[in-house]
């Protein structure tokens, strides 16, 4: 059984990154194959005495917008698991990224932006189709490693994985959010001036956020909802839920909420994994 991983998105995203964290952890890794091979890679790691079991493709979007389905149909007919992973950034992330390499984009033309922008628009529809995007603007590349990680360790090939997202409004939604909750309505530690330095995780902080007469039910119907909604998620098949909590600077409320609606989920019997997107802002 062979468990295949498209990795694809925006030029600029992260895709080299991705496709080294993956073969680092024993994946066979594949960077930039000719579309009419796909098959013949296929017949290959799928073919008996095969040792191969885990292969990752890194499939720049070109190469992908024509009919992704009919490309990826050679993957899907082993008994293994096919995902694909879209990497996206936003205009001004990518730009940046851009002008610190020096190097030009490949949809070419006069304007980086435009370029840019073109691209999107055309890998729109891919976009669509992925079990998994993640937003890279705001990630190093040392927490896109491990953002990698951490899908690995919670078995990126096969089952329903989980992430849970602490952010901050004034920095924008993530963009790879299923589902967003708002935190704003808690008391903000922010304007305690012992409470300000801390984070979230800080047992004086959870404590003050949680005062509010509502905090309890909140968190309650929360938990219940997801214990509602991921066996659904599971039943349809869905390979990737991301739970996004937020708050004004995404340091404080949102990261204490999202801790303690991780640790229910764990109660759950579910295995998420826990970022905090703007703790250090």
């Amino acid at each position: 059984m062979t468990d295949f991983v498209v990795i694809t998105g925006m030029s600029g995203a992260g895709r080299s990154t991705v496709a080294g964290v993956l073969e680092d952890r024993g994946w066979f890794v594949i960077d930039n194959l000719p579309t009419s091979l796909m098959g013949k890679v296929a017949e290959l790691a799928t073919a008996p005495g095969s040792s191969i079991d885990e292969v990752a493709l890194a499939m720049g979007p070109g190469a992908m917008i024509e009919d992704p389905a009919a490309l990826l149909d050679p993957l899907r007919e082993g008994d293994g698991t096919l995902r694909m992973v879209f990497l996206d950034a936003s205009t001004d992330a990518l730009v940046r990224r851009y002008e610190s390499t020096k190097r030009r984009h490949p949809m070419g033309g006069d304007s980086l932006a435009a370029s840019i922008e073109r691209e999107r628009h055309e890998v729109d529809a891919l976009r669509m189709q992925a079990d998994l995007v993640i937003d890279t603007s705001e990630l190093s590349v040392h927490q896109l490693r491990e953002r990698i990680e951490a899908l690995i360790g919670s078995g990126l090939p096969g089952g329903m994985t989980i992430s849970v997202t602490s952010f901050g409004y004034k920095h924008g939604l993530p963009s790879d959010a299923d589902v967003v909750f708002d935190c704003r309505f808690l008391p903000n530690p922010h304007w305690v001036d012992d409470l300000r330095p801390l984070t979230g995780r800080a047992p004086d902080v959870r404590a003050y956020a949680f005062t509010h007469p509502a905090a309890d039910r909140f968190l309650d119907q929360v938990a219940a909802l997801l214990g509602l909604l991921l066996p659904e998620y599971d039943q349809e098949g869905k390979a990737y839920l991301s739970i996004a909590f937020g708050c004004t600077g995404g340091r404080h409320r949102s990261v204490a909420v999202a801790e303690e609606i991780a640790s229910r989920l764990r109660e759950q019997g579910r295995d998420p994994t826990v970022t905090h997107r703007d703790i250090t802002r």
